[in-house]
């Protein structure tokens, strides 16, 4: 049963021993060799039986920390869950996070083998390998662990469990009821999600959810993030001859399908970025109190521009928060014929644009997606969800293939909620600063089923750094942001609502 708080803060019940930077330098010790002996455990999201290994090694390690665990089967591959003893006294906080990861390329990465963590520590030039018997009593928070999944999100996994020693060995009650539910699939979009979150419902029922999952704010302060973005995705393609043709002998004759793309892709966008197609933004506005917790994050638009090496943004928004406010339109990659060494003097048989639709909670994906369809229709193409036959392609002068990705929802949480003040109030006197509070959050994590079926509150609390490289070669975390990490579950977990 769910509980109804008033809230009261009271004051942390820290001991001094878990305040005590030597001994959180000490569990961070532990948490290392625990995060190497993880991602020793290859995770490829299309790898089951890569899952099932990491299930086994969840079971264990959470068993020793005293969870009752279950396997969940679901229509894809199963996800993992844990819970401690429950006391019908006490809110119940339900955790998520993932422990599957991307594919990697080897030979991309700056050490022999990406699921054998490798220590680095900063210089001039980059990072230098160093060895694991350099780590003594005094570790450095600078130094860095590389390896797939160290960020993203096997290492906050080992923070929880690293905080749960530390509770125990404080001889705290926790003043919460602690589920934990694990993702097996997050890197695949999580599809069996929905349907899992409806079977289980009774065993996930919470109070209100926590995700931990992505990176700090870039000022590396506390922060709590309050929505995030969906996504789904479109895959166009368009045809020329039926076999790619000689460019001397069939340019100026052929229709060529880059160009064809190319000038359709253009009709979507203006100048300055904004989507054109009719009612894409329907349903969006930024009241002068939103637009103040917007701007109060401490983002430099031209820190942004000079990162990333552009003069000038896109105006969908007047500023990089406001621009997260509204569902984007990217064009993820291109296809058609072939490019640097092995380019030919050809005129290609097809061109292909990969779509996503990173989506908000005004919109909706399956909407925004015809929308698109519509308006490519109206460009004068015969819209297929197949490649074009034979009779096709002599009917239609213009013809296009549209594949549909599935939708991930957005979500976004009331800034106002009491659980999110909670969370706030009690980051901010644990680490003495104030905490940025982020309305919408860029990336996606396949949050809404729970919000949709279990009717409570979501907050993500990030806890890795934000150049962490989650996704691509040489992905790391900062050992730093471990301590971070096992103290902000140590602060949470051991802080009364009442």
């Amino acid at each position: 049963m769910k509980k109804t708080f008033s809230l009261v803060f009271l004051s942390l019940t820290f001991s001094l021993f878990a305040q005590d930077d030597v001994a959180v330098k000490s569990q961070v010790a532990d948490a290392i060799n625990e995060v190497r002996e993880f991602i020793a455990i290859p995770n490829d999201a299309l790898d089951a039986a890569d899952i099932d290994r990491n299930i086994m090694w969840l079971k264990r390690k959470f068993g020793d920390r005293g969870f009752n665990t279950a396997v969940l089967d679901t229509e894809g591959l199963p996800l993992f869950f844990a819970a401690m003893p429950m006391n019908a006294n006490k809110p119940t906080v339900l955790i998520y996070m993932h422990f599957d990861g991307q594919s990697v390329d080897p030979t991309k990465w700056n050490q022999p083998d990406p699921y054998q963590v490798v220590l680095k520590k900063p210089t001039d030039s980059g990072f230098e390998t160093i060895s694991f018997d350099e780590l003594d009593d005094d570790i450095n928070y600078d130094w860095r662990l590389f390896g797939r999944s160290t960020s993203d999100d096997k290492s906050p996994i080992v923070m929880l469990l690293n905080a749960m020693d530390l509770l125990k060995n404080d001889g705290i009650e926790i003043p919460f009821n602690i589920k934990v539910i694990l993702d097996s699939e997050e890197e695949k979009s999580s599809k069996p999600l929905p349907a899992a979150v409806k079977q289980y419902r009774e065993l996930l029922e919470s109070d209100f959810l926590m995700i931990v999952d992505g990176p700090v704010h870039a000022s590396e302060k506390p922060t709590v993030v309050y929505g995030c973005r969906g996504i789904t995705t479109l895959t166009l393609t368009t045809y020329g001859p039926i076999k790619p043709q000689h460019s001397g002998h069939y340019g100026n004759y052929a229709p060529n399908p880059g160009f064809q793309l190319s000038k359709l892709l253009a009709t979507m966008k203006d100048d300055e970025g904004r989507v054109i197609i009719p009612g894409y933004y329907d349903g969006i506005s930024i009241n002068p109190k939103t637009d103040s917790i917007l701007k109060s994050v401490p983002d430099s638009d031209e820190t942004i521009a000079e990162k990333l090496q552009f003069k000038t943004a896109e105006q969908v928004g007047g500023y990089y928060q406001e621009a997260l406010q509204y569902p984007s339109l990217n064009i993820r990659g291109l296809s058609s014929g072939w490019v640097g060494d092995k380019a030919r003097t050809i005129v290609p048989e097809s061109a292909t644009a990969e779509l996503d639709l990173r989506l908000v909670v005004e919109s909706d994906g399956n909407r925004l997606k015809k929308l698109v369809k519509d308006h490519i229709t109206k460009q004068g193409y015969k819209v297929l969800n197949h490649v074009p036959s034979k009779d096709e392609r002599m009917h239609f002068d213009k013809i296009i293939t549209i594949e549909e990705g599935s939708v991930t929802d957005a979500f976004r949480t009331e800034l106002n909620n009491p659980y999110g003040e909670f969370i706030v109030k009690t980051l901010n006197q644990s680490f003495g600063e104030e905490v940025i509070q982020i309305r919408t959050m860029g990336g996606t994590v396949p949050i809404a089923p729970f919000i949709n079926e279990l009717k409570i509150p979501a907050f993500i609390v990030p806890v890795v750094n934000p150049d962490n490289n989650q996704h691509s070669p040489n992905e790391n975390i900062k050992i730093g942001q471990l301590a971070y990490g096992i103290k902000t579950f140590y602060s949470i977990l051991s802080s009364k609502m009442e």
